[in-house]
């Protein structure tokens, strides 16, 4: 069988890829994998907003229980907060039902254990491979050793009460529109923005199972601009679907994206020594900016593959404080396990308190150079990287960028696409190089 687990957790579109039968499957072989070290071992149960969820829900639940486990549904709510509540807690393991920035037909699975962090890759292959086996060769528990579910939804207040104790600083006088992409943050984020006295505009925060992402949040954050201009707010938060990501938007209505987050908070961090090692992880889709901004200011930056997953794993490795990714995926090695959107928007209001400054002020520690993402939709990824025309279309657009700019090409590991990025001082330039390569895609892949 194809490999279940991509770069975070199983995706698909739900009922047909990601169907209630394979969920429920996934339960069981958890249950029954983590039951080896846990005398009913207990998994917290968290989901956004798709209309799937529920479905998806209660097949993961049955199978947990049907092997022997304990199912604790906290119902919607951050992926973080799925994480952090694991970790504070006795659970076995996490299970996030969500697709992130996906749109609502997709959904997914991923599980964290019982410390919080996503499961390594060798526990992902264990699971895969009981799935594989199939439940007819495993015992099946009866009476007293069935599992059973408790829906807990309360365990957010214990979530949104560690996001408060975070941050010092009293945030009351900040004027800040939110969008919660009527996503897993419709809840928590207005409680905990509120707790912390701001003044708040919500924004997309009904959600009805279907309008997910849809033209909201941190992958459409058009009408963040214009409520933030209409408001005269200090600043714009979007959220994206699962809320582990977070992009801002300043008072003249400039996006502030994940790299300037990071630089602003990194730069205070080097100001401080609070910096471990006085570096700072990110990721290859990183901007040239970046690096310039965090040279300039004394300190490292050591580059992963995409995906907050590698940045995390650098992080531990080396004993390192802050990473994240350009998309908002930012993590905050003393507080978080995992990308948390809410804690990034805390971090970067605090910030901005401290200063004394507007955002627009502080995005500018950060020179942006144009960049141009063409993402291209192929019936497979399989072989992309060996195909002639493909590698000769990347090596020729390289060589007319030279040592100004660069082109990266990747496989997207949770969508069917692959990306197509330019990044330069031109940005007619890049726009005409990342679509020669594109079409060449293609033409090859399709």
């Amino acid at each position: 069988m194809a490999r279940l687990f991509g770069t975070d957790g199983v995706r698909g579109n739900a009922n047909t890829e990601l169907t209630p039968e394979l969920a429920f499957r996934l339960g069981w072989a958890a249950a029954w994998y983590f039951g080896r070290e846990h005398e009913k071992p207990a998994f917290l149960i968290g989901r956004d907003t798709r209309i799937s969820g529920q479905m998806l829900e209660a097949a993961l639940c049955a199978g947990i229980c049907s092997a022997g486990g304990e199912a604790v549904v906290l119902g919607v709510i951050p992926t973080p907060g799925v994480a952090w509540l694991t970790s504070t807690s006795d659970a076995a393991a996490g299970v996030v039902i969500s697709a992130s920035h996906n749109p609502f037909a997709d959904n997914g699975i991923k599980f964290f254990s019982g410390t919080g962090y996503k499961l390594p890759d060798a526990v992902e292959d264990d699971l895969e491979e009981i799935v594989a086996r199939g439940m007819e060769t495993l015992p099946r528990p009866t009476g007293k050793g069935v599992g059973a579910i408790t829906y807990r939804h309360d365990r957010i207040i214990a979530y949104q009460d560690f996001l408060c104790s975070t941050i010092k600083e009293d945030l009351s006088g900040l004027r800040v529109v939110i969008d919660c992409a009527n996503g897993a943050s419709f809840e928590t984020a207005p409680a905990v923005l509120s707790q912390l006295g701001i003044d708040l505009c919500v924004l997309h925060a009904a959600p009805d199972g279907i309008n997910i992402n849809d033209h909201c949040g941190s992958t459409h954050m058009e009408s963040l601009k214009s409520a933030v201009l209409a408001h005269k707010a200090d600043l714009g938060l979007a959220f994206d679907g699962d809320a582990d990501r977070c992009l801002a938007i300043d008072e003249k209505g400039q996006m502030v994206d994940g790299d300037q987050i990071m630089v602003i908070l990194a730069k205070e961090l080097l100001r401080n020594n609070a910096l471990n090692q006085t570096t700072l992880v990110t990721t290859v889709m990183s901007n040239i900016g970046l690096h310039q901004a965090i040279r300039k200011a004394g300190g490292n930056v050591m580059i992963t593959s995409v995906g907050d997953r590698y940045v995390l794993e650098a992080m531990q490795k080396n004993g390192l404080s802050l990473g994240g990714e350009q998309s908002g995926h930012i993590i905050f090695g003393e507080y978080s396990t995992t990308g948390d959107g809410l804690m990034t928007a805390i971090q970067l209001l605090a910030a901005v308190k401290r200063s004394g400054l507007p955002l627009s002020h502080l995005g500018e520690l950060m020179t942006r150079f144009p960049q141009v993402l063409v993402n291209v939709r192929v019936h497979s990824k399989a072989g992309w990287e060996e195909n002639p025309r493909i590698v000769k279309a990347v090596k020729s657009a390289e060589q007319t960028l030279g040592e100004d700019g660069r082109i990266l090409v990747r496989a997207s590991g949770t969508e069917p696409l692959i990306r197509v990025m330019a990044e330069g001082p031109v940005l007619e330039e890049l726009e005409r190089l990342a679509e020669t390569v594109a079409q060449t895609i293609r033409t090859e892949l399709n």
